[in-house]
């Protein structure tokens, strides 16, 4: 069973199952994050869903090149959680299934390639105020703080 983060689904919505994959990178004592301008700034970890028949590895470094300009190693899952959520980009009602990953950022080959992002450092208490979700929170807390 995975655990449910944040808002109870509601009954009179029909969500959209969303599979995804999200990663702590920590370097020096910091953590990699990415921040995401539209439909509403928000600050998350790294990651994003995985397109159907994507492996889930090849989707998470995917993301994480697109989001932060990061090539990473080493990613080991760490645990799951879902949040049921409003998505504005893809006008959206979803059950989001967020898979978290721990990694290591090894080489920075550039800006981030998706519009919008900016990769940011953050020491991992001022993570854990920074991410726009619980889940995200929980996961820094749990294994960084």
């Amino acid at each position: 069973m995975i655990r449910r983060i944040g808002e109870s689904p509601r009954a009179d919505i029909r969500y959209t199952l969303r599979p995804g994959a999200y990663a702590l990178l920590p370097r020096n004592g910091q953590l990699l994050l990415t921040h995401q301008e539209e439909p509403e700034p928000e600050v998350q970890l790294p990651g994003g869903g995985i397109d159907p028949g994507e492996p889930v590895i090849p989707a998470l470094h995917r993301e994480i090149l697109e989001e932060t300009g990061w090539h990473v190693a080493g990613l080991k899952r760490l645990g799951a959680f879902r949040r049921f959520t409003y998505m504005p980009e893809y006008d959206l009602w979803a059950e989001k299934i967020c898979q978290v990953y721990w990694g290591r950022p090894t080489l920075c080959l550039g800006a981030p390639t998706e519009a919008g992002h900016t990769a940011l450092w953050a020491a991992p208490e001022d993570a854990a105020r920074l991410v726009g979700n619980d889940g995200d929170r929980m996961f820094i807390r749990d294994w960084c703080l």
